[in-house]
């Protein structure tokens, strides 16, 4: 990996339109430096006997099984409503 500029961070800090300080870009590049350094030492393990994962942990659906049972009827529900049209809620519109 290739080493993370001074002018780099300064051209992300511009993106971002945040104004660093001489020493807060000195500072990030240092340490966006050493997180790439980090991350270069995990190229060196031998990964080619561990299986791919999507999640650290098993994922399990914790929702209950959607079942069909019967609903309230729309008259009812549609009282409740203020304004309806053909059985259906009547909203004001969105666009025009």
């Amino acid at each position: 990996m290739s080493a993370i500029t001074r002018k780099e961070v300064e051209h992300v800090a511009n993106l971002a339109r945040l104004q660093l300080t001489e020493d807060e870009a000195l500072q990030y590049t240092k340490d966006l430096n050493a997180i790439l350094e980090f991350a270069a030492k995990l190229n060196e393990l031998d990964t080619s006997n561990i299986e791919p994962t999507s999640h650290a942990t098993d994922v399990k659906n914790v929702m209950r099984e959607d079942v069909n049972r019967p609903s309230l009827p729309r008259e009812e529900v549609l009282k409740n409503a203020p304004d309806h049209e053909d059985g259906q809620f009547k909203v004001p519109a969105v666009f025009e």
